[in-house]
């Protein structure tokens, strides 16, 4: 048993014998476990018709399809849309405001470059058809919070699915990918003021989080939650330089380590240089967490994420994950062990003070990784996507998330406003989101954006910036590209 290992179970036990340990109760929806027959359509009981509709009631594809348009392309009111050629601020009363007859609303359509449903999975037909029929048999029925009344057999199947996705021991459904971050980063802190053996934690009894400079807000508010219980000191180490995380690792006298990191960052879109990470998990013995948000299901051959494309699944204690990007659906999770998620569901307290996930959210996001697993072709176009960005450019990018750094906040923004007034809604990312003269224009690939699509986007962009004096952020390139 390594220490951590042993810190969990210590500090568990401390947990039982206080009488705080909270278990998850779920609470039983029966429901058919076969679609329901088309009307009039004579019943049969035979194996080969009930796998006929099972089958149909999963559909899925080959290829991609007329309605995934609707994943990429949106419609804004025409005036939010001069307001914001304008750069005027909005309320979005507008939408609303003009619908008599007499003065019907007028639409622009975008194609959307800006979103995160990576596959196209948001307007699926088998998706969309489990939430209709969750939706029917049992309302929202999230009924209260997980540890009360909320917490379903459908939440536990979603768990076990994403827990064999990850490889790991059990899994926790929060509800948000925010939530799961602030719920496990509090939850490690606790782990040090259980244990300690005064009222307040030893210099001993501390926690060291080592976390990159760029990882994502709900990691960095986590941890800033988890300090307030002087329980953790935190070390942040330079964006992906694991020179700067092995000096600050030795340096450390504190014996229980964390380190945590992105997977695939959300800004930058780099990966965590995770070869080099697990060599220093071998050397150092630290917990290692990782957010796979944007990682889960677009990298790796099944879909498992930045750990599995690059082979180190064991080498990953936790994983965080969540199922409102490329599952196109809402909700966050937490990959763990049997204890570690007993630790997360006692102490973490946006996972504890939460409403449970809405039943027909949660049957979607399980038939969302039924299809994800399954129509691996979703994989294969998006990383096409990614190649095609990169010919037609010149620029080296690794991953679906693009960020074009172009300096100055005025360039940012009439870049965007170029952008707009030709079709595409593409976000200028400015202070105080990055710091300043680091403006850029981030935009993100999805399975279902077309090469014309991708044409089009390319040749206004070279109208407003030149591809050449454009800096990116690059490092540790997926090499399957």
């Amino acid at each position: 048993m390594n220490l951590w290992d042993s810190l969990v179970e210590e500090a568990l036990a401390k947990l039982e014998s206080l009488k705080l340990v909270r278990h998850l109760r779920p609470i039983h929806l029966p429901s058919d476990q076969q679609p329901k027959p088309i009307e009039n359509e004579p019943q049969s009981n035979s194996i080969s018709d009930q796998e006929e509709a099972v089958k149909e009631f999963f559909q899925m594809f080959d290829e991609m399809q007329q309605w995934e348009r609707s994943s990429v392309e949106v419609h804004i009111a025409e005036e939010t849309f001069q307001s914001w050629v304008c750069e005027i601020s909005t309320t979005g009363e507008e939408v609303t405001a003009n619908e008599e007859e007499s003065h019907p609303q007028q639409f622009k359509k975008l194609i959307l470059f800006s979103g995160s449903d990576y596959l196209g999975l948001s307007s699926h037909p088998t998706i969309k058809r489990a939430a209709s029929k969750a939706a029917q048999e049992h309302g929202m029925s999230p009924r209260g919070s997980a540890l009360a009344s909320g917490y379903t057999n459908y939440h536990r199947l979603l768990e076990s699915c994403l827990a064999d996705l990850k490889k790991k021991e059990d899994c926790l459904l929060c509800p948000t990918g925010y939530a799961a971050n602030m719920a496990l980063m509090i939850s490690i802190g606790s782990i040090a003021s259980l244990l300690a053996v005064g009222s307040t934690p030893s210099e001993e009894d501390r926690i060291a989080i080592f976390s990159d400079a760029l990882n994502h807000a709900s990691i960095i508010d986590g941890i800033c939650l988890a300090e307030r219980q002087q329980s953790v000191e935190v070390f942040i180490y330079r964006h992906c330089d694991m020179s700067h995380l092995n000096a600050l690792l030795l340096k450390c006298k504190m014996k229980k380590k964390v380190v945590v990191t992105d997977g695939l960052f959300s800004m930058d879109g780099d990966f965590a240089p995770m070869v080099e990470i697990v060599k220093l998990r071998k050397k150092h013995q630290f917990l290692l967490v990782v957010d796979d948000a944007h990682g889960t299901f677009v990298c790796g051959e099944n879909g498992g994420g930045v750990a599995e494309e690059f082979n180190c699944e064991k080498e990953v204690d936790i994983c965080i994950g969540t199922l409102s990007k490329a599952t196109g659906c809402y909700g966050g999770f937490i990959a763990c062990s049997k204890s570690w998620k007993l630790i997360i569901q006692s102490r973490g307290c946006s996972f504890i003070f939460s409403t449970a996930m809405p039943v027909p959210d949660v049957v979607a996001a399980h038939a969302a990784v039924t299809v994800a697993k399954k129509e691996t072709w979703r994989r294969r176009e998006i990383w096409k996507r990614v190649q095609d960005f990169r010919v037609l450019t010149g620029i080296p990018i690794s991953s679906p998330i693009i960020s074009l750094i172009v300096g100055s906040e005025e360039k940012a923004l009439l870049a965007s406003q170029h952008l707009l007034t030709s079709g595409f809604y593409v976000i200028p990312i400015i202070p105080p989101a990055v710091p300043p003269n680091s403006c850029r224009l981030r935009v993100t690939l999805s399975a279902v954006h077309t090469m014309e699509d991708l044409k089009k986007l390319i040749t206004t962009l070279s109208q407003c910036i030149n591809f050449k004096d454009v800096d990116i952020q690059i490092s540790n390139k997926i090499a399957k590209l």
